[in-house]
């Protein structure tokens, strides 16, 4: 079995979609580990606000097989390539696929999202906080005390088959800031 970290977005219905990408990545990979749900601007586009979460699993599936069965799970969330500009129903990635790093399968990981992006690293680093990426030597918890840039983005209440998944108290810790991060 593959240690696997996916990344998961959406802009649009986004408590619907986000539960139904759910409840497909259980039925495809078993037993998920949830990190906590955010909130952010859209980056690299314009579109309404984003609910973003990064989920943890095992899977025996190769890396092309298991891209696929994402694309399949996008698609039937109503996600297409032709899609409107700005409105994604759910956005799937693989951000680690076990100790794999650079190009595979025409996917480069770990993704460079990881690095770059708070509504990717921050969610990881509270789901795998002693995670090292491949070919690194400092866990994503050091990376997100590091990370410097400006992102908005802020931990929101989400509860999936009754189960919540964001911590009241970390919602309660960063109500009172600004809403940006670093």
């Amino acid at each position: 079995m593959t240690v696997i970290y996916l990344g998961l977005g959406t802009n649009v219905e986004r408590e619907h979609y986000l539960s139904r990408g759910l409840d497909a990545l259980e039925q495809l990979l078993g037993q998920l580990e949830c990190s906590p749900v955010f909130e952010s601007d859209a980056v690299g586009m314009l579109g309404q606000r984003f609910f973003n979460m990064v989920v943890g699993a095992q899977t025996h599936l190769t890396l092309a097989d298991l891209s696929a069965a994402l694309k399949a799970i996008e698609a039937a969330c109503g996600r297409r390539e032709g899609r409107v500009a700005g409105r994604i129903t759910l956005d799937i990635d693989v951000l680690v696929y076990g100790e794999l790093s650079g190009t595979h399968e025409g996917i480069a990981l770990p993704r460079a999202e990881v690095r770059r992006n708070a509504f990717v690293l921050w969610p990881l680093a509270l789901l795998a906080p002693t995670l090292t990426l491949p070919s690194d030597s400092v866990d994503v918890s050091c990376l997100w005390n590091s990370w410097e840039g400006q992102q908005s983005l802020w931990p929101v209440a989400f509860a999936w088959r009754g189960k919540p998944l964001t911590d009241p108290a970390l919602i309660e810790t960063f109500r009172p800031r600004l809403r940006t991060v670093r």
